[in-house]
């Protein structure tokens, strides 16, 4: 399992900036979390490029900035939104695809969408095939202000779905939606293509790997025992860090655990 960082957790950070920060700090592997379409090409993509290129980098994952406009657009019943969506998406994969991003998160619907079941897979499983034309794997995130934070709703997506889908589990959105990581894993089992890892404590849920209390060498070792071999990142909020070197502390720390195990 390759361990990195999100970009994420570098927030407002410039995205260049931030990947050129985690380059400097040592970290191989990494989420590029895009934070404007203008980040998907020109000067700014350039750079973003030079330091793959320069530093060797391994991006992992993207994840748009553009999730909560999901629901607005792709999972609405409004169907030239649902075109700009998918056109606009297009754009990521092939940004991820030049990166070498193999997996690109969505958050889905929200609660409160008027969006049945059966359009969610139906408007699913047109992102998953377009990402697909790419080499890239669209997957589910749980999100607990999301369909997708009820693990009733992800079995189902999981059972319908086949093949076809695959999962992110967010450690700190399944604490919030009121459950373990380890019950999401139960759910998600083999179709796990990606993680988000975070700590977590009595008066936090979020905090960097080493600095709570959640078992991840238990969790670890579930992992191993499903053959997992994606890929995973800590990703943080900036207010629930200090230095950045808690950044890479906390990756060190995780991967000691898991050559432990």
């Amino acid at each position: 399992m390759q361990i990195g960082v999100s970009t994420a957790s570098l927030y407002p950070m410039h995205t260049e900036d931030a990947l050129l920060k985690l380059a400097e700090l040592g970290v191989e592997n990494a989420e590029l979390f895009l934070n404007s379409t203008k980040e998907l090409e020109g000067e700014i993509f350039s750079v973003i490029k030079s330091a793959v290129k320069d530093y060797n980098m391994n991006i992992m994952s993207a994840h748009p900035f553009s999730s909560p406009m999901e629901t607005l657009f792709l999972f609405s019943s409004y169907d030239r939104r649902v075109e700009e969506m998918l056109d606009m998406y297009k754009r990521y994969f092939a940004a991820a695809a030049e990166l070498g991003a193999r997996i690109f998160v969505v958050h889905g619907a929200i609660l409160s969408a008027k969006c049945s079941d059966e359009v969610y897979i139906e408007r699913l499983s047109a992102l998953i095939g377009a990402g697909r034309e790419y080499g890239v794997t669209v997957a589910q995130e749980n999100v607990s202000y999301c369909k997708s934070g009820n693990l009733g709703f992800l079995e189902k997506l999981s059972r319908e779905m086949g093949g076809d889908i695959k999962f992110v589990l967010d450690i700190k959105q399944a604490l919030r939606a009121g459950y373990t990581a380890s019950d999401a894993l139960k759910v998600v089992g083999d179709k796990l293509a990606h993680l988000h890892l975070s700590d977590s404590g009595a008066e936090c849920d979020c905090l960097p790997p080493g600095a709570g209390d959640f078992d991840f060498s238990r969790f670890f070792g579930e992992l191993k025992a499903l053959n997992y071999s994606g890929g995973a990142v800590v990703e943080l909020y900036r207010s629930n860090y200090g230095e950045y070197g808690e950044l890479v502390g906390g990756v060190e720390r995780l991967k000691e655990i898991y050559r432990d195990l």
